[in-house]
């Protein structure tokens, strides 16, 4: 099993632990939107290297083996690794929608699992912030809502730079990835503090990387 694929556990091993806990936030986003339906999620965290692309695949993974039409979408234009997660080039993607040079149904890609696409971010662009905030952004969402039942975004750290907390303000909900061990206890709460700040709800936190008996990874999430 090489390193993509033990990033997309629920995938390959769905009656795994891990799978399981993913499969544990998944219904507590589920529970935390009894008042209203949460359609786009931006996954983020802090810093570099703490887990939050491998927890943005594996919860659209689980949501879409639910029976939700799902699209998982790179929007890190500055560093982006969904492609490698999934295996794909990355020759076109959510940059070459919002500049119009093809279309959604166009630039989506099968993920192996049902009910799941795949949208890379494409050429990395001279101006992400910009496109991210664009009108051509709000009409990708338009669009997006009316294929998928739900939208999940990998966005760059949030303190590294304004690319998620533009996001955050766009989707229905975020959620804060921390690594066990690596994630700082300032920087962390900072990212939540300015998560909070955005139209968006915080849903919660997911430490991730912690050292359990029964595996090597376990995933928390609330609050």
């Amino acid at each position: 099993m090489n390193a993509n694929t033990r990033k997309l556990i629920a995938k390959v091993n769905p009656k795994s632990p891990v799978s399981e806990q993913f499969r544990t936030i998944r219904t507590n986003i589920q529970f935390s939107s009894v008042d209203q339906e949460y359609r786009s999620i931006m996954v983020s965290s802090a810093g570099p290297g703490e887990g939050k692309s491998t927890t943005a695949a594996n919860l659209a993974v689980v949501f879409a083996q639910q029976g939700k039409t799902v699209l998982l979408v790179d929007a890190d234009m500055r560093k982006p690794t969904v492609h490698y997660t999934f295996n794909f080039p990355n020759t076109t993607g959510l940059t070459n929608i919002l500049s119009r040079q093809v279309t959604l149904k166009e630039a989506v890609k099968d993920s192996g699992v049902d009910k799941l696409h795949i949208l890379s971010s494409g050429p990395v662009p001279p101006n992400p912030a910009e496109l991210l905030s664009s009108r051509a952004m709000e009409n990708f969402f338009e669009e997006a809502y009316k294929e998928y039942d739900l939208i999940i975004f990998d966005t760059p750290p949030v303190l590294v730079v304004t690319d998620a907390q533009i996001m955050a303000n766009q989707c229905h909900g975020s959620i804060l990835v921390v690594s066990s061990g690596k994630t700082e206890m300032d920087p962390a709460k900072k990212a939540k503090e300015l998560l909070q700040s955005t139209k968006g709800k915080l849903l919660g936190c997911v430490l991730n990387n912690k050292k359990a008996s029964e595996t090597d990874y376990y995933y928390y999430y609330g609050n």
